[in-house]
């Protein structure tokens, strides 16, 4: 079977908070995460085959994840389960602004578990896009796991999308965590980045000119996006730079999984334009379906799940 995207990375439980018990005490529901399979939901909205490949637990969490991206219609055949690493979690905490902060429970988590000898040659091949981030490259065994898949897909020609999703609590030093992203920024022709990251990585706080050193830099980006938030976002693309607006929601609850519809909607306009001959004109329709696609998630708990669909953002662009 070929895909249109496979994604190599974390699949794991989100708890986020929903309200508070009569003691005061915050209340944590479980949901299905994970950076790379929230894209792989979003694109499964748009009628796109993806496929994800990484390590569950053999525990309860585990079985509702792989149950989850079934449901969802995620190919699994490529998912495994670990007999005595439990299924990872993260606690996510919603701040007054709506952003986040998290909690990892990864010392070790199943999702790093993940060997060289399960990743399939001929699997990977089958790919038009190969998507990966850094939390997959946070430890040395999984790190390797996701460099050699990289390597067989940038052989086998698959565009490669890369997102640095940086979570500076799961990276033994931040030195390290700057190497890594330096080397998938190195390794991609497609990278979403949020404004936090360009800081993090240029030393810039200026986000457009820290945008500009990155395109400049890494020439191998095709299309290189970032992501301001509320504000707005950015393609920078040969040698033109397109803005677009971000839509603001009065209900948003909190942002996660955010930044990955705005992704998958990029990957999804690459796989339906392709990637060498975008306008100007295209890339602004782009973003704006991108950013209206991001801020309908802001409003719902449990991003994997719930992902907006075709018709509900293109009636929020027309409003």
């Amino acid at each position: 079977m070929n895909f249109d995207v496979i994604a190599l990375g974390e699949l794991l439980i989100d708890f986020t908070q929903n309200g508070f018990g009569e003691d005061g005490n915050p209340i944590f529901q479980a949901n299905a995460g994970g950076a790379h399979c929230n894209v792989l939901a979003m694109l499964n909205n748009f009628g796109r085959k993806t496929s994800f490949t990484g390590v569950v637990g053999s525990d309860e969490f585990g079985n509702f994840l792989i149950n989850t991206l079934n449901k969802i219609g995620i190919d699994t055949s490529h998912l495994y389960t670990h007999k005595t690493v439990n299924t990872t979690i993260a606690f996510v905490h919603t701040l007054a602004d709506g952003d986040r902060d998290f909690s990892f429970y990864r010392n070790p988590g199943a999702d790093i578990m993940l060997e060289k000898t399960q990743i399939d040659e001929n699997y990977i091949k089958s790919a038009k896009i190969f998507h990966f981030g850094t939390l997959s490259m946070t430890d040395e065994n999984i790190r390797e796991t996701t460099c050699y898949a990289l390597d067989l897909a940038k052989k086998a020609g698959c565009l490669i999308s890369f997102d640095p999703n940086l979570r500076p609590a799961l990276w033994k030093s931040l030195d390290n965590a700057k190497e890594q992203i330096k080397y998938g920024l190195s390794s991609c022709n497609i990278t979403k980045i949020s404004d936090n990251e360009v800081k993090f990585i240029t030393n810039c706080n200026d986000i457009v000119e820290g945008g500009r050193i990155l395109h400049e830099k890494y020439p191998n980006i095709k299309l290189l996006t970032v992501t301001l938030g509320k504000d707005e976002s950015i393609a920078f693309y040969k040698d033109f730079e397109v803005y677009a607006p971000a839509f603001i929601q009065k209900n948003t609850i909190e942002t996660t999984g955010a930044g990955d519809t705005f992704c998958a909607c990029i990957l999804h306009n690459v796989l339906e334009y392709g990637i060498d001959n975008l306008s100007q004109l295209q890339l602004d329709i782009m973003l704006r379906f991108a950013n209206a696609a991001a801020s309908i998630v802001t409003t719902r708990k449990g991003a994997l799940c719930v992902m907006p669909t075709l018709e509900e953002i293109q009636q929020l662009i027309k409003i």
